[in-house]
C-alpha cells in the first residue's frame, strides 16, 4: 500500500507559503481584489497609498509592542480613553462583530479608517491570523510615520 500523506503535506505547505508571500508582499493584486469584497459600512476607506503607510506604521508599532489587536481589546481600551488611530478591516463578516466601533471612535474623537484586507492587517502586525481591528498607539520610535497617518486618516471624510 502506498502512503500519499507526505506528498500531500508538502503540497499544502507549498500552498500556504505561496499564500503567505502573496498576502505580505503583493499589494497591487491584494488591494484591487480586496476592494471588491468590502462591507457596506467600510467608510472612510483608505486609499492604496494610505493603506501602505498604515501597514508600515502597524509594523513599526508591533515591533515595540505598542498596538492593541482584536475587537475585545480595542473596545476595552477605547472605553478606557486610550488615544491612537483605529484601523479596521473592510472585509470582516459578519459586520455585527465590529459595527459599533466607529460610533465609539466618533464619540471619543478618535480617528479611524478602513483598509481592504484583514489578512494584510494581521500579517503587518506580525500575526499569522487575520485581524479585523487594530489600535495604533503613538510612540517616539515611529512618531513621524504615526503623524503622517494621523493627519491623512483625520482628513478622510466621515460617513453620514
Amino acid at each position: 500500500m502506498i502512503d500519499y500523506r507526505p506528498e500531500m503535506t508538502k503540497t499544502k505547505k507549498e500552498k500556504v507559503s505561496a499564500d503567505g508571500e502573496e498576502a505580505a508582499g503583493g499589494s497591487e493584486r491584494s488591494y484591487q481584489a480586496a476592494v471588491a469584497h468590502l462591507n457596506p459600512i467600510s467608510q472612510p476607506l483608505a486609499s492604496r497609498k494610505l493603506s501602505r503607510k498604515i501597514y508600515r506604521c502597524v509594523k513599526k508599532a508591533a515591533r515595540v509592542k505598542n498596538i492593541r489587536r482584536g475587537v475585545k481589546e480595542v473596545q476595552k481600551f477605547i472605553g478606557k480613553g486610550e488615544r491612537g488611530i483605529v484601523v479596521m478591516a473592510g472585509d470582516t463578516l459578519p459586520i455585527d462583530v465590529y459595527c459599533h466601533l466607529p460610533v465609539m471612535c466618533e464619540d471619543r474623537n478618535l480617528p479611524y479608517a478602513y483598509i481592504p484586507s484583514k489578512v494584510d492587517l494581521g500579517s503587518s502586525a506580525g500575526s499569522k491570523r487575520p485581524t479585523c481591528v487594530i489600535l495604533i498607539k503613538p510612540h517616539q520610535d515611529y512618531q513621524e510615520t504615526y503623524d503622517e497617518c494621523l493627519d491623512e486618516v483625520s482628513s478622510l471624510p466621515k460617513p453620514l
